[in-house]
């Protein structure tokens, strides 16, 4: 039985739904997923995200017994299996493999939403306006931050929700 990845191109925001969907119908699926730092309620939160948004993969045979491909284009969140000219685009099983190993690998690690270094503004209060360097994350949800007040670098405190990337 030989069988093949494929790519599933899914609705705006959807791709788990479709990779339910398509789950639920008996299909093998794989989604990578990646942790992500989101601004929510003005508090740094983790969450996953899809590495590919709108993408996911999907294994299918072509033989007389396999399942049959005619579904999946009406599954509830998948737009269609995305086609160079007439034929499914195939990805290479190695490809598969490096994404799960790097799935895997990623453990705790978390893709920060600001990086030391990065010049940021603050949105709010009486330094609304100024622009400042993000240094860290403290343990309590705050963000430390270098102003520069009378010619001299600052340390201060804020909210991650008071600042913006400029």
């Amino acid at each position: 039985m030989s069988t093949h990845w494929y790519l599933v191109h899914s609705k705006p925001r959807q791709e788990l739904i479709a990779l339910q969907n398509l789950e639920q119908q008996g299909f093998s699926c794989y989604m990578p997923l990646i942790k992500v730092e989101k601004l929510r309620r003005n508090k740094l939160t983790q969450v996953q995200e899809p590495l590919f948004p709108r993408y996911l993969f999907i294994q299918l045979g072509k033989g007389i017994y396999d399942k049959s491909w005619t579904p999946i284009r009406s599954t509830t969140g998948v737009c269609n299996l995305v086609r160079f000219g007439i034929e499914p685009a195939k990805v290479d099983e190695n490809l598969i493999a490096a994404l799960r190993q790097h799935e895997t690998g990623q453990g705790a690690h978390t893709q920060s939403l600001f990086s030391p270094g990065e010049r940021l503004q603050i949105t709010s209060g009486a330094f609304a306006g100024l622009d400042v360097i993000y240094q860290m994350t403290d343990g309590n949800n705050r963000v430390m931050v270098l102003i520069e007040l009378l010619s001299k670098p600052v340390k201060m405190f804020l909210e991650p929700g008071e600042l913006r990337k400029t």
